[in-house]
């Protein structure tokens, strides 16, 4: 290791000046100029040279009046090579000049040619370190199983080629915080091994700078930065960019931290993954201490081994994940494929459902209804969460930290810290939610990381400790992988693949189904069409035996032609409610706004006349709301609700009908409640079916076939129907139509 340069007293040159560092507002870490700092370490020297015509721009003042023409003349006389702006610095080889001896680089910045000298030692016959590292550390490298095992390696290792006190090799999370993942340190430093190291210790700008250079050395935390001088007037500091430098003097904030830490030297190596800044290698000591050029491109090498087995493990790691979760995967949409396609069938297989993100509990929301498996928040709660995931119109959406993006989370942390959640439909609320709970972690740092700094007489001030300190962080759940995520991504294309591919079959099936009911409904009418006349002749011929051989018939003959005459009369009532109902289906539908007030209450004044010895206390609501609907057909629907409303009261001394209005966001409807005989809910299905009775015929007349035509009147206006009873103690029918709007014009027959 050669020794610190014999610096001689600056003599600046004729007419130059020293270039100022750039003025910042250093209340702010992430604005300081570290990239174009006006001056250097002093282990080394600088010229700044025009990148065209190699003319002197600038120089660092260190340089002896003698040795600058000199150093310039033998910069100039090199066959340089090709240097992409922004490039690393490529080696010039060895330069002796007076009594120093200089490794030589360069570098393009912008449109200057950055030339760097720094001591070297004299050429001698050892090894150079690089080649150890391919020969022994290499083959450990490959033969280690974990990222953890590599970093141990990696600190080891470095520590062995630098010399420092102290190696660390961290990772960097999301937020910019370092883990400490290994460590090898000398007797009387402090261990870091398993600490974390808040963000603004490195701040953002830093981090960024380490994706451009990656290493930097500090050979002495209380060095002197030696400015660079200039000879035009108008260049600053901020025209020379000194990124690539390896001899760029560092922020004194950083200094000053450094110092505060008990370190007097360090050296950084990046470790950068498919360009991301992964984390550094880290070495430290309570001394100054300087590295030549071979040990330094060591451990540039180091660093580009270590990320390239890092990078391969997990990548590994992430490729195996990948296929087990796709594995997973496949299983769940084998099985809602053997299924009828609907998605509440994903919640029959618990643990697959689960497996497949690693979840402990899971959902299946469809718009109003949620189907649960595991440890899930209660169902008004899974509802308001799907609602508002539906809202921000993402595909896919995760958190493992979902109270802090949705306050009501707060909640119910202990089962739903963290959610991950599909999006099927961008129409309907319909999602696939899986949750995990809150894991309290214990974070421990090095330093209280809420202090990272103090303002002082207008000048900041780095943290004074680094002790130990433990925090507890809760509200949050075990993150999701990028595994996890692609998974869920994956999955709902393929759910909606299997959506689609079951509405395909069902519009085959609804396209045939109408086929063949038209055919029914051209057949029925034609049937009770025709029978029609078989009936009255059937009642004609009763009525000409009873006239003509009615004196000779005995009284049992005579009943029974009294039956057969009731029995086809009956028939013949079923058969134009046939026709009628067949009729219903046929009709074109001309809608308008129909005021169902007056309808309701023409309807009322007719059922009254009919039978006037009743005794019925209607109440009717005196804003029921205008209907969109054909005006006949709506007629025929609300008269067989009100009279049947009548007619399974009778049995009361004195019957009570209400008539309500109703309006949703479906649309606007009414609502008949009666005081009657009521029915039991668990046959609510076969009371709007064509001839279906719940009662004796001897009990209530009718033909059975009322609600099957109000029911087939309110879907034929794309409306729903319903009804709710009890025995003995009456029934409410209700339907409810949708608003004027584009999708519900006149409908043609």
């Amino acid at each position: 290791m050669p020794p610190p340069l014999t610096l001689t007293e600056p003599q600046p040159q004729a007419g130059s000046r020293a270039l100022e560092p750039v003025p910042v507002d250093l209340s702010n870490c992430d604005l300081e100029p570290i990239r174009v700092p006006g001056s250097i370490q002093p282990h080394g020297r600088m010229l700044v040279l025009d990148g065209g015509s190699l003319a002197l721009v600038a120089w660092s003042e260190n340089w002896p009046d003698a040795e600058l023409p000199a150093a310039l003349e033998a910069v100039r006389g090199l066959r340089l090579p090709a240097m992409p702006p922004g490039g690393s610095p490529v080696s010039l080889g060895a330069m002796s000049l007076a009594q120093n001896f200089f490794d030589v680089s360069a570098h393009r910045g912008g449109s200057h040619l950055i030339v760097e000298f720094e001591a070297a030692s004299p050429p001698g016959g050892n090894e150079a370190p690089i080649y150890s590292l391919g020969r022994v550390f290499l083959p450990r490298l490959q033969d280690a199983a974990t990222v953890d095992e590599l970093c141990c390696l990696a600190a080891r290792e470095m520590k062995r080629l630098t010399g420092f006190g102290r190696c660390l090799v961290y990772r960097f999370d999301a937020a910019g915080h370092g883990e400490v993942l290994a460590e090898a340190a000398e007797p009387g430093y402090d261990s870091y091994s398993g600490h974390h190291f808040p963000a603004s210790d490195i701040p953002r700008q830093a981090r960024e700078l380490y994706l451009v250079n990656h290493f930097r050395l500090i050979a002495d935390a209380n060095y002197q930065p030696v400015r660079l001088r200039a000879n035009d007037a108008s260049l600053t500091a901020a025209d020379i960019d000194l990124s690539q430098a390896q001899l760029r003097s560092v922020s004194p904030i950083h200094l000053e931290y450094m110092r505060n830490m008990g370190t007097l030297a360090s050296m950084s190596v990046s470790i950068v993954i498919d360009g991301r800044l992964w984390g550094l290698i880290s070495c430290h000591d309570h001394a100054p201490r300087f590295l030549d050029t071979a040990t330094r491109l060591a451990c540039e090498h180091l660093g580009q081994l270590l990320s390239l087995q890092i990078r391969s493990k997990e990548s590994n790691g992430e490729v195996a994940e990948r296929l087990e979760l796709r594995k997973l995967t496949l299983q769940i949409v084998s099985h809602l494929s053997n299924s009828d396609g609907t998605l509440q069938h994903l919640t029959s297989e618990v643990s697959l459902m689960l497996r497949v993100m690693r979840a402990t509990g899971a959902a299946v929301v469809l718009d109003d209804e949620v189907w649960c498996v595991g440890d899930v928040p209660a169902r008004a709660h899974v509802q308001e969460l799907a609602g508002w995931i539906a809202g921000l119109g993402v595909e896919v959406y995760e958190s493992n930290a979902l109270a802090a993006h949705f306050a009501p989370a707060s909640q119910f942390v202990d089962v739903a810290a963290g959610v991950l959640a599909i999006s099927i439909s961008q129409v309907h609320r319909h999602l696939i939610l899986w949750f995990r709970p809150e894991i309290v972690q214990t974070v421990r740092w090095a330093g209280d990381p809420q202090k990272p700094q103090s303002l002082v007489n207008g000048r900041m001030h780095p943290r004074l400790s680094f002790a130990s300190w433990v925090e507890h962080i809760r509200g949050c759940s075990k993150p999701w992988s990028p595994a996890e995520v692609g998974a869920a991504a994956e999955l709902r294309q393929a759910l909606i693949g299997i959506v689609l591919r079951r509405a395909e079959e069902l519009a085959s099936v609804a396209s045939e189904l109408g086929r063949v009911n038209k055919e029914l409904e051209a057949f029925s009418y034609t049937v009770s069409h025709d029978l029609r006349a078989p009936m009255r002749h059937i009642a004609g011929y009763v009525d000409l035996v009873g006239q003509t051989e009615g004196e000779q018939l005995s009284e049992r003959g005579r009943r029974y032609l009294s039956h057969v005459k009731e029995a086809a009369a009956f028939a013949g009532q079923m058969v134009d409610a046939l026709l009628d109902f067949s009729r219903m289906g046929r009709s074109a539908l001309k809608r308008r706004q129909v005021d169902s007030a007056s309808l309701v209450e023409g309807l009322v004044r007719e059922l009254t006349r009919l039978e006037p010895q009743r005794k019925v206390e209607w109440q009717v609501d005196a804003d029921l709301p205008a209907l969109y609907a054909d005006p006949l057909l709506l007629q025929v629907a609300v008269r067989n609700l009100l009279a049947n409303a009548v007619k399974y009261s009778r049995t009361r001394s004195l019957s009570r009908i209400a008539v309500r209005g109703i309006r949703s966001d479906l649309g606007d409807g009414l609502e008949v409640q009666d005081n009657g005989v009521g029915f039991q809910m668990k046959y609510v299905d076969k009371l709007f079916g064509v001839f279906q009775r719940l009662h004796q015929a001897e009990d209530f007349e009718g033909t059975g076939i009322g609600l099957a035509n109000v029911k087939r009147i309110v879907e034929r206006h794309g409306g729903t129907v319903w009804a709710k009873g009890e025995i003995d103690a009456g029934a409410s029918f209700g339907f409810i139509l949708p608003r004027q709007g584009p999708d519900n014009g006149e409908e043609h027959a």
